[in-house]
């Protein structure tokens, strides 16, 4: 539900993994350090800020490499070319680390939001506005699905395993009922959502009724079926 052009945090797992490297005091003094510095810093920097040797210094700095914080590369301090081995320097990166039991997306929302006031025709409500961009975007989000994993034809069952992925990574938290019937235990735009459900739910609804749209799924339809604290949204076979 988010656009290719704007940077999002790490999701899940890979936000919790982000924090939980951050937890050693050096680790994340030198992380605090190399974000002030607002330059590439080297190994031997890195080290200095917090007292501890080059050697211990390294080890800190590739495990927030490896965690996405910190990006590093082989550059001359200063720009300045020297005879021999370039020194590898370390830089932040763009990630944002947002941590939230149950998931919250609310930077989603505020997306389709702001693209929906940008787009808004004339005579048309933002209410509309909103509720047709979220529409959109999932069945964009569900062409490009399909396009890159090539599923061929997707019945309700399997069609519902494809979903569950996407589902899962949007922080819905899905749970398969029935083979044919996915109920969403969470809603990611909670407490939100409470505050004008008519909108908010609206536009979950037609995000998740494009994306199936979009994926070609047959047998499944998106239907609102509210409960209390859980997503108003569930997945199933078509009301007879």
């Amino acid at each position: 539900m988010t656009s290719d052009a704007t940077p999002q945090p790490p999701a899940g797992d890979a936000a919790i993994e982000s924090v939980s490297v951050l937890g050693e005091d050096s680790r994340r003094r030198m992380f605090a350090f190399i974000r002030r510095q607002g330059r590439p810093v080297t190994r031997d920097e890195a080290a200095a800020s917090v007292g501890i040797s080059r050697k211990l210094a390294a080890f800190h700095l590739d495990k927030l490499v490896d965690a996405g914080l910190l990006r590093s590369r082989y550059e001359p301090p200063g720009g300045i070319r020297k005879v021999g081995r370039q020194p590898k320097v370390y830089e932040t990166t763009d990630s944002h680390i947002h941590v939230s039991i149950p998931d919250r997306r609310h930077e989603l929302l505020a997306d389709l939001l702001l693209e929906a006031v940008l787009t808004e025709d004339d005579g048309e409500s933002a209410a509309h506005a909103a509720v047709r961009t979220a529409g959109r975007r999932g069945r964009e989000l569900g062409e490009r699905e399909r396009e890159q994993t090539r599923p061929g034809r997707l019945g309700a069952e399997r069609g519902l395993s494809v979903c569950e992925r996407m589902l899962d990574q949007h922080g819905f938290e899905p749970v398969r009922e029935t083979p044919t019937r996915l109920r969403l235990r969470n809603c990611p735009f909670h407490p939100l959502a409470a505050k004008a459900p008519e909108l908010v739910c609206g536009m979950n609804h037609a995000f998740l009724a494009g994306y199936l749209d979009g994926l070609e799924v047959s047998g499944v339809e998106a239907v609102l079926a509210p409960r209390p604290g859980e997503c108003c949204v569930q997945l199933g076979p078509p009301a007879q």
